[in-house]
């Protein structure tokens, strides 16, 4: 590769500084800058982005050019962030749900799964074409303040990182209580607070040495995580037995039940994007990774569901359906089910550690929250002071917490996030005109009215408890987000 050229560098050095920030519509990098006296001096990108050489200026500009700031490096591929996409949506729920939906819904259980993919599908479009508009970090943060102001947008970020590190903690308690199974007496005492610190120092540790040594680890566990679902869907398939799948009348109530139940199952798609200026080619990573991501865990979660249904009479009251099941075809397999679901918790709370320093760093670069989190270690091109930050706070809340009082609020702020960005589609397409190189929904305004009214159904459809534990969320977020503007004031 070439070296670029001093005016080149020079320009590069504009459009980076912190007076700016970019936004990709299409196949032109479009800069919003506050100020708008320093826009065209940086035409360049448009001109790089049309021959598709944007990528490439901005390696060489990495590699060469001697910049007092360091920033993130892209190396994020397609498949990766698929691997990322699975990780996220596949957690402990799977291990689990199947018992759930069933005692809902009988046999038709296989179907409300399918039917939730589908719903989950339409959110996920719209996801898919507003995340292809943007080459920086942030996910739902960024399209909501670019769609509806930095107010909007601050609190659904502060909503998702909230709703994150409460996720954090469920997920690794859950994983404490796995090991346990093999480690009798580490769920208590000083032996869970060492294995909780063992997690968070891991997580932490592989994030802060690079995206690519997280982004490889990332892969790993989704391997890990794939393959106990696979064989026991694989080998499972030989036991089943057609006449449990006899239907019988299921109430509407039961059934809506089920399918909302079932639609929570796949969430963690909304992560995808979050990274993304991580992300090569993130205008056609992002949308292949959510699209082939929540197509491959449609699969797994209906073949495991069709399993169960078909192999464990009694599936409907059982607490560990997948281990129970396996146990009946294969035995000696519910060993081999604890340890998958042991990897998936593992791989859960990794794809969320990778998540929320990177909505820190987003928020900080947009000044809403202190300039010390948007900073990127010169070596490693990683946002360490966030990942820091990040990493004492969910220490401390999983040490805190349990696994069903850190779930309480996660639930309601999602469905807020999908909501929020569904509703960005036909703003951010008012905004300005995509080209050919994003991906563009047929239909995406009718399609994104249709997953907005699914999201206030889901909204709407959660106790009223949930909805104040939201509110003083929300209300706790304004208070951060005006304290940081008055540290802010009073320094300048």
């Amino acid at each position: 590769m070439c070296e670029p050229s001093a005016r080149m560098r020079e320009r590069a050095a504009e459009c980076r500084s912190q007076n700016h920030r970019f936004q990709h519509h299409g196949s032109v990098e479009y800069m919003i800058a506050y100020s708008k006296g320093n826009q065209a001096r940086c035409s360049f990108h448009r001109l790089a982005n049309h021959h598709g050489l944007l990528n490439l200026v901005e390696t060489a500009v990495a590699n060469f050019e001697n910049v007092s700031t360091p920033t993130l490096i892209r190396a994020i591929g397609r498949w990766d962030l698929t691997a990322y996409a699975v990780n996220c949506m596949i957690g402990a729920g799977i291990f689990g749900i199947p018992a759930s939906i069933y005692r809902l819904t009988g046999a038709y259980s296989v179907a409300v799964m399918i039917l939730a993919a589908l719903i989950v599908s339409i959110i996920g479009l719209c996801f898919a074409e507003v995340g292809s508009a943007f080459r920086t970090s942030g996910g739902p943060y960024l399209y909501a303040r670019e769609a509806f102001g930095p107010v909007i947008g601050f609190e659904v970020g502060w909503l998702i990182w909230l709703a994150r590190m409460t996720g954090y903690a469920a997920v690794v308690n859950l994983f404490v209580g796995y090991v346990s199974g093999f480690v009798p007496g580490i769920s208590g005492g000083f032996g869970r607070v060492l294995l909780i610190l063992a997690v968070v120092a891991l997580h932490s540790i592989v994030n802060l040495l690079g995206v690519r040594e997280a982004t490889l680890f990332t892969n790993a566990l989704t391997v890990g995580k794939l393959l106990p679902l696979a064989a026991f869907i694989v080998i499972g398939l030989f036991y089943i037995d057609p006449s449990r799948f006899i239907a019988s009348p299921v109430p509407v109530a039961s059934a809506t039940s089920a399918i909302l139940f079932a639609i929570y199952a796949f969430s963690g798609f909304e992560l995808v994007g979050v990274p993304g200026g991580e992300i090569r080619e993130p205008n056609c990573s992002i949308p292949f990774a959510l699209i082939a991501g929540i197509a491959a865990v449609t699969v797994i979660y209906a073949g495991v569901q069709y399993v169960c249904v078909g192999t464990l009479p009694g599936l409907a009251h059982s607490a560990r359906p997948l281990a129970e099941a396996a146990a009946r075809f294969a035995p000696g397999a519910s060993a081999l089910i604890t340890i998958g679901a042991a990897i998936s918790t593992l791989g859960a709370s990794h794809a969320i550690m990778l998540a929320s320093p990177r909505l820190l760093l987003a928020m900080a670069e947009g000044g809403q929250l202190p300039r010390v989190l948007g900073r990127v270690h010169p070596r490693f091109r990683t946002p360490y002071v966030a990942i820091a930050v990040n990493a004492a706070i969910v220490f401390s809340l999983t040490l805190g917490t349990t696994f069903v009082s850190a779930l309480t609020i996660s639930v309601l702020i999602r469905v807020l996030t999908y909501l929020a960005t569904c509703a960005a589609l036909p703003v951010l397409r008012r905004k300005a005109h995509a080209g050919d190189d994003t991906f563009r929904l047929p239909a995406g305004n009718a399609t994104a009215v249709i997953a907005s009214l699914i999201c206030v159904a889901l909204l709407v459809s959660r106790p009223l408890a949930e909805m104040t534990q939201l509110a003083a969320a929300v209300a706790l977020g304004a208070a951060v987000l005006v304290t940081t503007r008055l540290a802010g004031d009073r320094k300048s």
